[in-house]
């Protein structure tokens, strides 16, 4: 297939994106802008380098050593998001590059902990994201979905304050937020330290997913079903334990895979160590994704090329991964079924083109 037709396949194929973290797509020309304007001291060039400018930070953000190291910058980024409208414009500025790049459907994490520890009140974070979710939804035609994420590196009572929150303004049963997640650091803090709020959330019916397998062993995927995840935040790692691959293919538990951060965060050395032909080959289920495109040099589209480039995958092999991410979605049948027929046009089209 010539490269200029799978380009222009790939841009084209009707996406999902399930592991996108909002505050990960705060570009640095947006935090010294916000800066600005909030008048929000930023590090010092000479505490930090890397904030000599919009271009000095870019460049560092190419040179992660390692999960901790990239989430320094990630929550340093985070302090000039102050008002109900930069939460807005920050989502706002996510979905129309995620809808340029040919998302239908998107479910996006936000991280209210950190925000909260900052003195900003829960709403104005929740109010501002469901005002981005909105827009994007009447001006974009996306269906959206947010993900109430909690953070391993900060203490479970901080976790179990926002948690309390959401279910005291109904959030949950009025579908303002659609589920709840966990990240950040995970090597260090004990595997199950959500345990009790993860079996409330299931006793309430609450969907849940959670970031493991990263850096972490296969063993902390294992802990994360057993809390109730029903989706894997990245699990490049389930492929070192055969009788667990098997069993989240028999179950088909979808991962949602970030092959650019992978590479970044040094979890891999290139994208074509990525076990994609492996998950594949297992009928393992995954949706590729962006991450934290900001800090990762690659949104959605970028992920899918990356991927095609390291293991040239057809045409019908792409259409079973973009079907799978619909299916993996949490959203109704109806969406699914509109979703699952515009894929298989887009396939036909493109098979038909090059047959």
């Amino acid at each position: 297939m010539a490269q200029s037709h799978m380009h222009d396949f790939l841009k084209g194929l009707p996406k999902c994106e399930h592991h996108v973290h909002l505050e990960g797509c705060l570009t640095p020309e947006l935090i010294f802008s916000l800066a600005k304007k909030n008048n929000v001291k930023l590090p010092s060039p000479q505490d930090n380098p890397a904030y000599e400018s919009v271009q000095t930070l870019e460049e560092r953000y190419k040179h992660f050593s390692s999960l901790d190291d990239f989430l320094a910058f990630y929550f340093q980024g985070m302090d000039v998001l102050l008002n109900e409208s930069d939460f807005a414009d920050l989502a706002w500025a996510y979905f129309q590059k995620a809808h340029a790049d040919g998302v239908h459907h998107a479910e996006v994490f936000f991280d209210p902990q950190v925000h909260q520890n900052r003195g900003i009140p829960y709403d104005t974070i929740v109010a501002g994201f469901v005002a981005g979710c909105k827009r994007a939804e009447r001006e974009l035609g996306l269906s959206t979905r947010l993900i109430l994420c909690f953070v391993r590196h900060l203490p479970v009572d901080s976790a179990r304050k926002v948690y309390e929150e959401a279910l005291a303004k109904n959030h949950f049963e009025t579908d303002t937020i659609h589920g709840l997640g966990w990240s950040s650091t995970e090597v260090g803090p004990p595997k199950d330290m959500f345990r009790e709020l993860y079996d409330s959330a299931r006793s309430k019916q609450i969907r849940l997913t959670a970031h493991a397998g990263e850096e972490g062993d296969p063993s902390y995927i294992s802990t994360a079903l057993e809390l109730g995840a029903t989706r894997i935040d990245h699990g490049i790692r389930l492929i070192e334990d055969p009788v667990l691959l098997e069993q989240i293919a028999k179950q088909g538990t979808m991962l949602t895979v970030c092959p650019l951060s992978n590479v970044r965060l040094r979890c891999v050395p290139s994208v074509d160590k990525v076990p994609i032909r492996k998950f594949l080959d297992a009928g393992v289920k995954f949706s590729i994704n962006s991450d934290d495109p900001a800090y990762f040099g690659g949104y959605i589209l970028d992920n899918y090329l990356a991927v095609h480039d390291a293991f040239q995958l057809a045409v019908a092999e792409w259409g079973l991964i973009a079907k799978n991410s619909v299916m993996g979605s949490w959203i109704d049948e109806a969406r699914k079924e509109e979703l699952l027929r515009k894929i298989d046009e887009h396939v036909l089209k493109y098979e038909a083109l090059l047959a």
